[in-house]
């Protein structure tokens, strides 16, 4: 790699707001598993044509770069074609790929070039991925952490909305992972990232994080749906954090699912399958009990038996087991999830929190 037009990963993360884009010339297969922070995709290989290329190198390297070239060439070229609006006079790119070799490297050199001040991330991706993973490592420790516990629907989210909507620090762990952690809790029309994709956005989060201000976050299991929580951070939460018990009223409680989970109301079936997984642990009588009040649009009914019989006993023992502080742990007291009761919930644990 040339010393010229390169910049190192440590400096490059610091700064990425200062550069005009962040363009990953990696494939798209590559980049939709994660990439840095608003990047954009510009693939001098795509999916077929990396593969092809590297097959072909392990026969005949000469032959592989040969071809590689041709198709890597075309495609920067393409791209500049299709991209001419962003490319303004000053504009001022960091290119990467996977270690900051070849694909990167020929991208950053035709957009020098044309006379960009482009510059190459030493290490590509797999640097970035290097950072997030320390980070992760290192960054919980330096945080006073306040965690929301309580039962299923008890609004520890929406309380965690007001929080954040007032200007305190939040970090609302399934917001990131797209996921509420129960088997319920996947999210309409809205996949979960991949465990890269979901580390990159927390470590987004916490970089920005103010170590010397209190940072509110709801009790989670390690597992959020299909991703996992770091285990630094994990344990912080579990063993070092502040607990605030979040009290709701059963009524309120029934309400509040009733609304976030009201996608279900026009595809009964999808709620059917995915709480067939609890026959090993309710029982298939118990199941399909619950199956067929949804069936019939019983639906108060059958979040109401959920919440008693299956999240409440479990959830309970659960955090008893985990949060050695939750036995000392202050009260907070909500009638329901509206706006009024979740603004002077979120007052008096902030108050705590300060106290």
């Amino acid at each position: 790699m040339s010393q010229y037009h390169v910049i190192p990963s440590a400096e490059a993360f610091a700064r990425l707001d200062e550069f005009s884009s962040v363009i990953d010339v990696r494939s798209p297969g590559e980049f939709e598993e994660d990439h840095l922070p608003g990047a954009l995709n510009w693939p001098v290989l795509d999916n077929d044509e990396r593969r092809v290329v590297g097959t072909l190198y392990r026969q005949d390297p000469l032959e592989a770069r040969k071809l590689g070239a041709a198709i890597v060439a075309r495609n920067i070229a393409n791209h500049l074609d299709a991209n001419r609006p962003l490319m303004r006079k000053h504009w001022r790119p960091l290119v990467y790929c996977w270690r900051g070799g070849q694909r990167s490297g020929a991208m950053n050199w035709f957009l020098n070039q044309i006379g960009f001040k482009s510059l190459q991330l030493v290490g590509g991706y797999k640097a970035f991925r290097g950072e997030v993973i320390k980070t992760l490592a290192e960054q919980p420790a330096r945080f006073d952490f306040v965690v929301l516990c309580g039962r299923t629907g008890s609004g520890k989210t929406r309380l965690l909305q007001a929080l954040a909507a007032g200007g305190e620090q939040v970090l609302d762990l399934e917001a990131i992972a797209r996921h509420r952690g129960s088997v319920l809790g996947g999210l309409p029309d809205q996949p979960q990232p991949s465990q890269k994709a979901f580390d990159t956005a927390l470590w987004q989060t916490m970089v920005k994080l103010d170590p010397s201000r209190p940072v509110f976050v709801e009790s989670e299991s390690r597992k959020i749906g299909g991703v996992q929580l770091p285990e630094p951070l994990h344990l912080r939460l579990r063993q070092h954090g502040r607990c605030v018990w979040i009290d709701m009223a059963d009524p309120g409680r029934v309400q509040l699912l009733l609304e976030d989970y009201a996608h279900f109301k026009a595809d009964p079936q999808a709620f059917n399958s995915l709480i067939g997984g609890l026959v090993a642990l309710r029982g298939r009588d118990r199941v399909g009990r619950w199956q067929a009040m949804a069936l019939s649009g019983q639906w108060a009914e059958v979040f109401g038996e959920l919440m008693r019989d299956h999240y409440d006993p479990g959830y309970e023992r659960s955090l008893t087991n985990h949060f050695p502080q939750l036995a000392n742990a202050p009260r907070v007291t909500m009638l329901d999830g509206s706006g009024g009761e979740t603004g002077k919930a979120a007052q008096e644990v902030i108050a705590l929190a300060r106290g």
